[in-house]
């Protein structure tokens, strides 16, 4: 009867061992664990790093093309006219600096 009685306490403190172990594991390295949460908040930062660039360049063309379709604003496209086309009047001189 004492063997019975001390196997099944041994029994119960193996099986207490094994899943707490089980469980720390999984909470510190698994797939949902404390590595992969903070892993996860990195490319969540980058994400909305990149967002926020990305959000900028647009906003910046959409500017540029209301300069371009909606009223004409002339100053604006005599800045295209001479940055691309590298255009001028007869008396100007044009230098380069970049």
């Amino acid at each position: 009867m004492k063997l019975f009685q001390v196997l099944k306490y041994k029994k119960i403190i193996l099986l207490n061992i094994f899943l707490t172990l089980y469980v720390i594991i999984n909470l510190i390295g698994g797939e949902r664990g404390l590595i992969s949460y903070f892993e996860k908040k990195n490319i969540e930062k980058e994400l909305k790093k990149k967002e926020f660039h990305l959000s900028k360049s647009l906003e910046s063309l959409e500017n540029k093309n209301i300069l371009l379709s909606e009223k004409m604003n002339l100053d604006y496209l005599d800045i295209l006219y001479r940055e691309k086309l590298k255009f001028g009047k007869k008396d100007e001189i044009l230098i380069k600096l970049r």
